[in-house]
């Protein structure tokens, strides 16, 4: 038995029900159990040679119950699950996911060589706070550039509409973000105007392709409507507006498109909680990029690099468990925190 799988399968267990998804936390507590007792999901683990937790191997087999929800490949399932029956039991669902598992091994060993990506449009809401943070000392054209970007749903952000308690950004939008705001509301006046959208991913996923937008959705956790509901608004967004994601190493997109930036606009690099994944080096030509490019940066065409990252990659905070709003302007390089979150935005504690 792979002690470190089990761990991970129950500490990914109590990250699900914190974040508000008691099913998925349940069903990760069943795959622990199961690998316990030497069932299909040890044999779907067995060998597992990279770090659990890394991987996120919960996850992924989540993905493929999904995957197979959605698709009605497994009614029975499908009949069980939150979707079709608020009041589910997992004491009713784990015994079709079991045989599900079991049946079907080839079908979630496909889910199983995949990261999981959820391109969480929740994410917006943050991104937001520091786009009109700019946009109120800038009325020009704006270049947006996005690293990490996915299925690039999140490249539409200006085409969100948001609603907090206490206050409303956007027109009419088949994507509402909402999210429990504390503190001062952004500048809801400013208006960027977008003059263009870029983006890169190392595996980006296109959601014009049926199977990849489905494996896209199957990751969201099916307990939480409101963001199955937010993806499928995202989703139609980024096919009417013909939303392209090349597949690039950041460091190296990056590096040609700053070198190529407009002389007349503002480029603003963004990303979200994307920087805590690639490797030391990657990372650092990805900041060098960025600095470099600053250091050339003119009044007359600013650069502005927007992140949305746990503290510990943004101020080297050991263990810390919020994630940072932060946007740096050239010239000047001057920082400026906006606010605290976590990976989720379930909440956005404004500085």
């Amino acid at each position: 038995m792979n002690q470190a799988v089990v761990a991970h399968f129950r500490e990914q267990a109590g990250f699900c029900t914190a974040y508000g998804s008691p099913f998925t936390g349940a069903l990760c507590e069943r795959f622990a159990e199961d690998v316990e007792a030497g069932g299909p999901v040890a044999a779907l683990v067995d060998g597992w040679s990279s770090n659990p937790r890394a991987d996120v191997i919960a996850l992924r087999l989540a993905g493929a119950l999904h995957a197979a929800v959605l698709t009605q490949r497994y009614a029975a399932l499908a009949a069980a699950y939150p979707a079709q029956n608020s009041a589910w039991r997992m004491e009713t669902v784990w015994p079709l996911a079991r045989a599900f598992l079991a049946r079907e091994p080839e079908f979630v060993a496909s889910f199983l060589k995949f990261a999981p990506q959820t391109n969480e449009t929740r994410r917006a809401i943050a991104l937001l706070a520091a786009f009109l943070s700019f946009a109120k000392t800038w009325d020009g054209p704006i270049d947006m550039l996005e690293i990490g970007a996915s299925a690039g749903l999140n490249l539409n952000w200006d085409r969100f509409a948001y609603a907090t308690q206490s206050w409303r950004w956007g027109e009419a939008s088949p994507v509402t973000i909402d999210t429990d705001w504390h503190g001062p509301a952004p500048p809801l006046g400013a208006r960027p105007h977008i003059r263009s959208r870029a983006a890169c991913d190392l595996n980006p996923l296109d959601v014009r392709d049926a199977e990849q937008r489905l494996r896209l959705k199957s990751y969201i956790w099916a307990d939480q409507a409101d963001r199955l509901a937010r993806f499928d608004g995202a989703v139609d967004l980024a096919i009417e507006h013909g939303v392209r994601v090349e597949a690039a190493s950041a460091d190296a997109w990056l590096q040609e498109n700053l070198a190529k930036r407009a002389p007349d606009a503002a480029t603003i690099v963004y990303h979200s909680v994307f920087l805590q994944y690639p490797p030391r080096a990657v990372r650092e030509r990805i900041v060098s990029a960025i600095t470099d490019a600053g250091a050339q940066a003119t009044s007359a065409a600013p650069l502005v690099w927007v992140r949305l990252e746990p503290e510990a990659v943004t101020d080297g905070v050991h263990n810390g468990l919020r994630f940072v709003i932060d946007l740096t302007t050239w010239p000047g390089g001057e920082r400026r925190i906006v606010g605290y979150t976590d990976g989720h935005v379930r909440a956005v504690y404004a500085a």
